[in-house]
């Protein structure tokens, strides 16, 4: 079955204007996905990492990109196709928290 990686941006004050009973779905939706097998974590900070041509690991704390919204969490799921993955995705808190979530196809190697 196809995976896909989610990628959901938000933030508390997005959070905090959704009405309690739609958050509480949400994260009952999420509890759900975790018990189906769904792979996923609240972000914290990242780590950049470069090796130029091979001469040596260079690193950087903080996200690569920059976004109006910070990357709240990620998660790699399984479902049958990308308009699965979307409504898989469409009940997650950021999605219904006025944030985003990016859905990218994962083409195993």
């Amino acid at each position: 079955m196809p995976k896909y990686i989610a990628i959901g941006y938000g933030d508390q004050a997005g959070y905090d204007r959704t009405p309690q009973d739609i958050r509480e779905a949400a994260h009952h939706h999420d509890a759900s996905l975790k018990q189906r097998g769904v792979m996923m974590g609240i972000a914290e900070t990242p780590v950049q990492v470069r090796n130029p041509n091979g001469s040596g690991v260079l690193t950087q704390t903080g996200p690569y990109l920059s976004s109006n919204l910070a990357i709240a969490g990620f998660s790699i799921m399984e479902a049958k196709d990308i308009n699965e993955a979307i409504e898989l995705a469409s009940k997650s808190p950021c999605a219904v928290a006025h944030g985003v979530i990016e859905i990218w196809p994962l083409k195993e190697q």
